[in-house]
């Protein structure tokens, strides 16, 4: 059984058909989602559209970079909340985004290292988020990541020195259908296989990211965690192991993180 650790299942594009994009996802293997929560509403209708599926669909809350200008001290109190849910099981998607800079770098460090205490004071994993803002990144994390009980960094895009760096940090990886792009994603194709597999989580960002090689492509050019497979077979023949090998690992290693009950 695959667990799919970042679907962002409250997006608009699955508004009409989120239990059939749910159905599909358990028909092809995919046992367990995780819905990622970007801002206090979107982590509020993760956990709320959790319940719904009970033991299947799980949720973090977190206010994502490029909404770092939204936080506040009333945010704080309400991710607070949200993280004594049963059901909310990490601390995200939180990070530094400084590719287009929606957010300002000043505001982003001061919510970013916000969640990573609200994670330490819960002791609750983080869902890292990434991007040309490396160092930063890696500058602020370490002054916590000690006191965490997990980080992993999600979507994992990265160079092998950034691969390197997160691993000696010892943080877990997300890889994503990004691996299936003849385009961009050749690095990681090459260097995935560096990632021990007792550090390894797998997922779709669904909607996002629809893996560029699969057949039939979707109409909606929509990613769907039904997809994860493909993705793991990817990642599978970049490792030069089974698939079943990927499922299982990503799947031991995902339920430790999360802390998730499988009785």
């Amino acid at each position: 059984m695959l667990i799919d650790i970042g679907v962002n299942l409250t997006s608009k594009r699955f508004e009409k058909d989120a239990h059939q994009v749910i159905e599909r996802a358990l028909q092809s293997g995919v046992g367990k989602m995780i819905i990622t929560g970007t801002t206090i509403a979107e982590s509020q209708r993760a956990l709320d559209l959790s319940a719904h599926f009970p033991t299947v669909l799980y949720s973090t809350a977190g206010i994502h970079p490029h909404h770092a200008s939204e936080f506040s001290a009333d945010s704080l109190a309400k991710l607070t909340c949200l993280l004594a849910e049963d059901t909310v099981l990490a601390v995200g998607e939180c990070g530094l985004d400084f590719n287009r800079n929606f957010s300002e770098p000043a505001a982003q460090r001061v919510c970013f290292e916000a969640q990573l205490q609200l994670a330490v004071e819960n002791q609750l994993p983080v869902f890292l988020h990434q991007r040309d803002a490396h160092q930063d990144f890696v500058d602020i994390l370490s002054g916590y990541i000690d006191q965490l009980p997990a980080a992993v960094a999600h979507c994992f895009t990265g160079t092998q020195a950034e691969l390197q760096c997160y691993l000696e940090m010892g943080l877990y990886i997300g890889i994503t259908g990004w691996i299936c792009d003849e385009r961009r994603g050749q690095e990681l194709k090459a260097i995935v296989n560096q990632i021990p597999l007792d550090k390894l989580m797998v997922e779709t960002d669904a909607p996002y990211l629809l893996p560029r090689d699969i057949k039939p492509k979707p109409k909606s050019n929509r990613n769907e965690p039904a997809f994860l497979p493909h993705i793991c077979h990817t990642i599978a023949r970049s490792y030069q192991c089974s698939y079943e090998l990927i499922e299982q690992s990503s799947y031991t290693n995902t339920v430790d993180f999360f802390q998730i009950k499988t009785g």
